[in-house]
């Protein structure tokens, strides 16, 4: 695997800095990143991840696009109402990156068919919106032990972590959320969201996909970044492992 040409030109800002370098950029090129859901959160992740040239992405979400997504979902335009957000998505990340493979699972995640729909993908980026397809997407992350980026939003807060729970020191998302934290009518469908929020943790859930690609800085698994976009301010917090969790303890 190489990159052409025109690759060279595209990646230039990536491969200048020593942390990527060229054989980052091709660690990208190999890389293959499954985005669970293309709603607020997944939308300007995808568009990141294809910009950045993540040589293959997968795409679940058997939802369609509304008007009322528009508000926060950029990767989408009005004449894309009414068609599943899959093929749509797929579609805008040709037109933004021919050099990235799409695949579409216009399916629902469940328990079922979570596990099939998550192995061999190198990172799970998981932008659901209920804490029942979180813990399923969650179990099947750890199972295969893919890094997960775990993104979330309501109102004029956000919230994001990485969870590599196999590792003796780090946490699993069962660690943070415990056994059942589903608390019933909460979306934002009901509560509302401040749509340019969705871009910044969008955003922030693709640095932390490339990261775990492309190891850079400091390692973020095990902390947990709060945003109240109330207070303009970021918070980040020290997530332990339980050594009791029924996930990841022993």
């Amino acid at each position: 695997m190489n990159l052409s040409d025109e690759e060279l030109e595209r990646y230039a800002r990536h491969i200048i800095l020593k942390e990527i370098g060229g054989a980052g950029q091709m660690r990208l090129k190999a890389a293959r990143v499954a985005v669970i859901g293309a709603g607020g959160i997944g939308s300007p992740a995808l568009q990141y991840l294809a910009a950045a040239g993540v040589g293959r992405l997968t795409v679940i979400d058997d939802d369609r696009v509304d008007l009322s997504n528009l508000q926060r979902q950029t990767l989408f335009g009005t004449d894309d109402a009414g068609t599943g957000k899959g093929d749509a998505a797929a579609r805008a990340l040709g037109r933004l990156n021919p050099h990235v493979a799409v695949t579409v699972q216009p399916v629902r995640i469940d328990a079922a068919n979570a596990s099939t729909l998550l192995a061999g993908h190198d990172v799970v980026l998981d932008g659901t919106d209920n804490f029942e397809t979180r813990l399923i997407v969650a179990d099947a992350a750890l199972r295969h032990r893919i890094p997960l980026v775990s993104a979330a939003v309501g109102e004029f807060e956000g919230q994001l972590g990485v969870f590599r729970g196999w590792e003796a020191n780090k946490p699993c998302y069962r660690c943070f959320t415990g056994a059942d934290p589903e608390t019933p009518g909460i979306n934002c469908a009901e509560q509302g969201v401040i749509g340019a929020l969705t871009g910044v943790m969008g955003s922030l859930a693709a640095l932390e996909t490339i990261r775990a690609i492309v190891p850079f800085g400091e390692d973020s698994a095990g902390k947990l970044l709060i945003a109240d976009t109330l207070a303009l301010r970021f918070r980040t917090l020290a997530l332990p492992k339980d050594p009791g969790c029924p996930a990841c303890a022993g």
